[in-house]
């Protein structure tokens, strides 16, 4: 695996002056960006690897993420929305930009007038893209999606039939990929994974032939039966683990610091935060930072006992948050600390490669991809890139 050195500390050794009133700062490494593509990419052999940027690259900024991939040798994204895909034709008029969300109803000169691709998983929309493309007299291009069992989008196995005997329809676009999604990807055991390949290569095949699609990030770790033409990482990207309980190979990119708004002696049996779900069993030492669930940090991951929790860092010094979570706040035990570095105005990292998305996640029972896509909406974001 390429080496990737450890997110630069922006808020120590600025590249890019950290403002005054900035109360939490999110540092986005780009070269770690790179060289998860670059792994992926590697590991995908012959199939070509995309980039899955939606929800503004996951909460990280499409426009900065899109040119990192871009410029490290990424062809092809895919956003959910057609918002989305503007703002990144914007980026580049050479790549190829699909639409996860389909067409939407009359919106088809929305997506010629940018040249991008809708994912079309509906007889309905095939009709509607179809139709649209006759009257301009140009076979545009798309994707169609199969729905092999997840039963969210796609075309079931029924209108996949209804489509294979309406060749009057297919003649009129040119379908550029041929997809679909699994489901369960990340548990490499599961069966459905096998059952939904076999779905996927018995539906595919009453159709013209085109470039074939079905791996997500932990559905390219599943080795060349699941990776076809292309895969399209997303998650695995942005350093998130693919596979539930296994090794993660990707680098981390992200780094939340948040300041110390006030540091507080509380006395033995006095209760922090709302509730006064947490009482303190000792004399403590308490840090109050700015960052809350509006920052993204759920609410989930509150400590109300002395069992183990999230924890942040002071510089070598691990700091566990005590209390509930609140809108705009944590508090932390700084009472290891030294006062030197446990102070108003000092950083404190609270996501990082010592505690990352996953481990706070788990603890808060919920998955990487609900954290990720919360930050960066009220914090200052700083991009380092060792290139």
């Amino acid at each position: 695996m390429q080496h990737v050195p450890p997110i630069s500390d922006a808020v120590s050794h600025p590249r890019t002056a950290i403002p005054a009133d900035a109360r939490a700062v999110l540092t986005i490494n780009l070269e770690a960006l790179r060289a998860n593509w670059a792994t992926i990419n590697r590991i995908s052999a012959a199939a070509e690897c995309a980039g899955v940027i939606k929800a503004d690259a996951y909460g990280l900024g499409l426009e900065e993420i899109a040119t990192a991939l871009r410029d490290e040798g990424c062809k092809t994204f895919f956003v959910a929305t057609l918002a989305e895909a503007r703002r990144l034709r914007a980026i580049d008029p050479s790549i190829v930009i699909y639409v996860l969300d389909g067409l939407l109803l009359g919106a088809a000169a929305h997506y010629a007038g940018f040249d991008l691709r809708p994912c079309l998983g509906s007889i309905e929309e095939i009709s509607e893209w179809a139709e649209f493309c006759h009257q301009k007299g140009q076979r545009l291009r798309a994707a169609i999606h199969l729905d092999t069992g997840i039963n969210r989008l796609g075309l079931p196995a029924a209108d996949v039939d209804i489509l294979a005997a309406s060749p009057e329809l297919l003649s009129k676009f040119r379908c550029s990929l041929m997809m679909s999604h699994l489901a369960c990807a990340d548990e490499p055991a599961h069966p459905k994974n096998r059952a939904q390949r076999a779905m996927f290569e018995k539906l595919r095949v009453k159709l013209p032939p085109a470039p074939a699609s079905l791996a997500n990030s932990a559905g390219t770790f599943l080795g060349p039966d699941f990776q076809y033409d292309l895969v399209r990482p997303g998650i695995a990207l942005f350093g998130g683990r693919a596979f539930v309980g296994e090794a993660n190979p990707m680098q981390w990119v992200v780094e939340l610091k948040a300041r110390i708004l006030q540091v507080r002696d509380v006395a033995e049996g006095d209760s922090v935060g709302y509730g006064a779900s947490y009482r303190c069993d000792r004399p403590t030492r308490v840090a109050t930072i700015a960052c809350g669930y509006a920052d993204g940090f759920l609410r989930a991951i509150s400590r109300v006992d002395r069992s183990a929790g999230a924890v942040g860092f002071i510089g070598p010094h691990a700091v566990p948050v005590i209390g509930r979570v609140s809108m705009d706040l944590i508090t932390l035990d700084v009472t290891g600390v030294p006062a030197a570095l446990a102070h108003r105005g000092a950083w404190v990292e609270v996501l990082g490669s010592r505690t990352t998305i996953d481990d706070l996640t788990d603890r808060a029972g919920t998955i990487g991809y609900e954290l990720l896509t919360r930050l960066g909406r009220r914090v200052h974001r700083v991009y380092v890139d060792g290139a």
